[in-house]
């Protein structure tokens, strides 16, 4: 499994959890908050999505060319947040952070 596939695993794994609450679980509410509802009807079919729905919508922009981290976001350049995934040496996950 690549690691790109192996952060949004992790991205998913950490929702509605203690990691997840300053990553992608704020990630989630705060583009729910932001994003208008037809964004929502375009890419999930509903103006109110389930935080799973948003997750499956995450995109990779970046990958760090020094290091393993992975920066995913919504489709279309809605926002310059990001959920941040990075590695450690082992090929383990070792933060999960919405960044800006």
């Amino acid at each position: 499994m690549s690691n790109e596939k192996k952060a949004l695993e992790g991205i998913k794994q950490s929702s509605g959890t203690e990691q997840g609450e300053y990553g992608i679980d704020e990630f989630v509410s705060h583009h729910l908050d932001e994003l208008p509802p037809s964004y929502w009807e375009k890419h999930v079919g509903t103006s109110k999505p389930a935080n799973e729905q948003v997750i499956g919508l995450l995109i990779l922009r970046s990958k760090w060319e020094d290091q393993e981290v992975y920066d995913f976001t919504l489709p279309d350049d809605v926002t310059d947040y990001v959920v941040s995934v990075s590695f450690d040496e082992d090929g383990l996950i070792e933060d999960i952070s919405m960044e800006s």
